[in-house]
């Protein structure tokens, strides 16, 4: 359905996206994307032009180095992009969601709730009875551009995840599904809890906490570490309760 609200390029762009935070949670540098592509036998050509003009920007401006370098092609009733993202540790043990100690520091990189404020406006002005209908990005301030943005082009800080291993992260995770569930998530494989503090997420609180699909990198660190660029403190690690 949104075909509607975004160009190919704009789904090319999110599908590497999305993906490549996820080999930047475990600490890794990504190296490269496979990608499955079915779709209708009558889909233009100019389409997947620009969904691969799309996959490759975002690659050069995220994880420069990387690329795609295989997949497959296929024709099915229905659009369906698939992605798996490689990626190269480097020498670190990867970082996994399991890891968090008591007393460690919750931190943050990355925006947190601007994407769900662009889910939300998408909805609320460029949507009718008849369902998604093209977005007049001339009506829209500023700030509202950057959450349109930042939902229909993530940018998640994928060198951070591999400067958060190497900086001695003890469980890392990209947020996906919003951060207050993510960070239970995390809590919940590391059997502890994080006492996250909504003032020093940033953002606008109606999304911030809620509010998913930035990619942002929850990481928890040792007291002691100090933390690299980008990543902010929000919280603290304490016992399970």
């Amino acid at each position: 359905f949104r075909m509607a609200w975004s160009s190919g390029a704009d789904l090319g762009w999110k599908a590497a996206a999305v993906n490549l935070a996820d080999v930047a949670a475990m600490g890794a540098r990504p190296t490269g994307l496979l990608v499955a592509l079915a779709m209708p036998a009558d889909t233009r050509l100019s389409f997947v032009r620009d969904l691969a003009a799309g996959l490759a920007a975002c690659c050069d401006a995220l994880a420069p180095g990387c690329a795609v370098i295989g997949g497959d092609l296929t024709i099915s009733s229905t659009l369906t992009i698939a992605v798996t993202a490689l990626g190269s540790l480097e020498g670190r043990a990867p970082v996994l969601r399991s890891g968090a100690c008591v007393g460690d520091t919750v931190a943050l990189a990355g925006s947190a709730g601007v994407a769900a404020r662009g889910i939300d406006l998408l909805f609320s002005r460029f949507t009718d009875a008849s369902g998604p209908v093209a977005v007049d990005r001339g009506s829209l301030e500023p700030a509202e551009l950057r959450a349109l943005d930042a939902q229909l082009r993530p940018s998640p800080p994928i060198a951070a995840g591999a400067a958060a291993a190497d900086a001695g992260a003890t469980a890392m995770m990209d947020v996906s599904d919003g951060l207050a569930l993510d960070a239970t998530r995390l809590a919940e494989a590391s059997g502890v809890t994080l006492a996250l503090r909504a003032a020093e997420v940033g953002g606008d609180p109606r999304w911030a906490i809620d509010g998913g699909e930035d990619h942002a990198l929850l990481a928890t660190f040792p007291r002691t570490a100090t933390l690299p660029t980008g990543f902010r403190v929000i919280g603290e690690v304490i016992a399970a309760g």
